[in-house]
């Protein structure tokens, strides 16, 4: 068996006391330990000994006292030659010795590069190279590289119904970054792929490897590398439960990375971070989302008015929420008002209130929402439908702290905090003339600008699983999972309504779901992304195409037979909807709704008399 040699963190130069000073180095290798080493087998006249070298830096050999590898012999001069150590090359370089330096027989001449088994002759001493390392096919490739691969195996997984895992290890500060790469890639497969994420990350493939066997291999890469980096700690994602994509997956590695202790290993799905706020939970794990929830606690603190912007369905509301919850105002009320929801005619009156008498139908007096939510929030959801005339109205509330109720000449003082909301740009809004320049000016004095989930994809399947519990606790019935076809999916889609049309989507597959797993065709139909075709008359003098037979997708063809099942059931249980579904062994409730799912008429199971 070859021999294995271990890493030396002893003194750079030994004592001067014999020619060949053996220096005490702990040079044997336990069974469990494995990396790559280097060192130099020092050979004079009458002893011999192993010098371990380090992974960066500048070894000086010759005579002198003040020599890293001194050699005490008349033949070798006091500064003989220099030994460089970077990025993995060794070089040596001649410093004008008297009988110069010979590598391989041959003498050098400025520097030359070493690899194990070169053998350098130094007067009457002879130091040979060695590099120590486990049998191996591949090393560290680029981020770039690795990305492209990453995306390779994500497609390999998906057309195999493989798992695929990417782990991303944090190391703080990187000592001697050479030997910690080989410590790591010697407790890696052949197969598995790695690169330096950054200066302080690495970030590992394990194709075909998911769930426990994933975080057993990223746990290995750990304690590999532990003498060398004990503050490491590693997050993991696993394609497809973690995300879809290479980046979805990095983030979620990365981030769980982030939260994970020292020597362990957090997953993706746990490094979410969740906000009780009132009777609403809100998760985020998007490491731009959770950035975002620190700020608005960081600004429920003030008193700032605070304008949040994103796409419908973003989650504007759940941050306004925040922002209230977290302020000194939380006991006080938080007041919302739609401005989209109301015409103009009523927005004045809905804001400030009126006095009996005001218009015809004010047959009692009504304090509006600034005036209920004195001491709160007042949350202006859709601010930039607000016609100009209540906009003016409403700045002037937000300067002065009081309002005028219609049909009223006196002025009710109000304390009250503005967050707004809109998806629209309105300083677009304001070029046009639609929106006051001076009530934006106001209401922006802080800014909240929520990402679409098209952006915070490292949420999906996070989001997805928390509203399909929900929606199944609600209907009473058993946990579903989504399948891995269906998580697929829904990272396919684009979800222009974003956070709400995910829930929604959840909401849909739980009503309507026949089994304990959901697949694509339990999801709504645009984001499952099946369509049935429409049925072309048969031509019976049509002759086949030529060529390759073209298939459909399975699900599709799946979705047509249960089509055709459901309105043969239907016409043996002559229309029957509760009959025809006991024929297929379908709950009524799913046959129904399968029923206008695919335009099936009840009428088509009727038999002509």
């Amino acid at each position: 068996m070859r021999e294995r040699f271990g890493y030396s963190f002893g003194l750079m130069r030994g004592p001067a006391s014999s020619p060949l000073t053996t220096q005490t180095f702990d040079l044997r290798q336990s069974p469990d330990s494995r990396g790559i080493y280097s060192y130099l087998l020092v050979i004079g006249a009458s002893s011999s000994y192993r010098r371990a070298l380090p992974d960066d830096g500048v070894l000086v050999v010759g005579r002198s006292d003040e020599a890293d590898v001194r050699l005490d012999t008349a033949a070798v001069s006091r500064r003989h030659a220099e030994l460089v150590f970077s990025r993995g090359e060794i070089r040596i370089a001649d410093l004008g010795s008297h009988n110069g330096t010979l590598v391989n027989g041959e003498r050098i001449e400025g520097s030359r590069a070493l690899g194990s088994g070169d053998v350098i002759t130094m007067g009457d001493t002879t130091l040979i190279l060695r590099r120590e390392s486990p049998s191996r096919g591949s090393a560290l490739i680029e981020m770039g590289r690795l990305r492209r691969r990453v995306e390779e195996e994500i497609e390999r997984a998906a057309d195999s119904a493989r798992p695929f895992g990417l782990a991303v290890v944090s190391l703080g500060s990187v000592q001697m970054r050479t030997t910690l790469e080989q410590r790591a890639l010697s407790a890696l497969r052949l197969v598995d792929i790695v690169a330096w994420d950054g200066a302080s990350h690495l970030a590992i493939g394990f194709p075909e490897l998911g769930g426990e066997a994933a975080r057993a291999a990223a746990l290995q890469v750990l304690e590999a590398i532990a003498p060398l980096a004990p503050e490491a700690r590693a997050g993991l994602a696993c394609y497809p439960f973690d995300g879809g994509d290479t980046e979805t997956l990095l983030a979620g590695a990365r981030t769980a990375a982030s939260m994970a202790a020292p020597g362990e290993i957090a997953s993706a799905s746990e490094a979410a971070v969740r906000h009780v706020i009132g009777e609403r939970t809100i998760v985020v794990a998007d490491s731009a989302m959770i950035r975002l929830f620190e700020l608005i606690r960081r600004l429920a603190a003030s008193d700032l008015p605070v304008l949040v912007l994103g796409e419908t369905g973003a989650g504007k509301e759940n941050a306004a929420a925040a922002v209230h919850h977290w302020s000194a105002r939380a006991q006080k009320p938080m007041i919302t008002l739609n401005c989209a929801a109301l015409p103009e005619t009523l927005v004045e009156s809905e804001l400030f209130g009126y006095e009996k008498g005001a218009f015809s139908e004010a047959r009692a007096p009504k304090p509006g929402l600034l005036e209920r939510a004195h001491g709160g929030t007042v949350f202006l959801d859709e601010i930039g439908e607000l016609p100009l005339g209540a906009q003016a109205k409403l700045l002037r509330a937000l300067e002065a702290k009081r309002i005028t109720r219609l049909g009223d000449v006196r002025d009710r003082e109000v304390d009250i905090r503005i967050v707004a909301a809109t998806n629209r740009d309105l300083e677009e809004e304001v070029r046009a003339g639609r929106f006051r320049q001076d009530l934006l000016f106001r209401l922006s004095a802080a800014v909240v600008e929520l990402p679409p989930l098209r952006h915070r994809r490292r949420e999906l399947p996070i989001l997805a699983r928390l509203f399909l519990a929900e929606a199944c606790a609600r209907a009473g019935r058993p946990a579903l999972e989504l399948s891995e076809a269906a998580l697929a999916a829904l990272f396919a889609h684009p979800f222009p309504g974003n956070v709400r049309e995910l829930k929604n989507a959840m909401e849909y597959a739980a009503a309507t779901a026949d089994g304990p797993v959901i697949e694509p065709w339990g999801l709504p139909e645009r984001i499952a992304g099946i369509e049935l075709p429409p049925r072309p008359a048969a031509d019976p003098s049509a002759t086949p195409a030529e060529g390759p037979s073209r298939f459909k997708p399975i699900a599709e063809e799946l979705r047509e037979i249960e089509c055709t099942r459901m309105r043969q059931a239907l016409d043996a249980a002559d229309g029957v909807q509760k009959r025809a579904a006991a024929l297929l062994g379908m709950p009524v409730r799913t046959f129904t709704f399968k029923l206008k799912q695919y335009g099936i008429s009840t009428r088509e199971g009727k038999r002509s008399p």
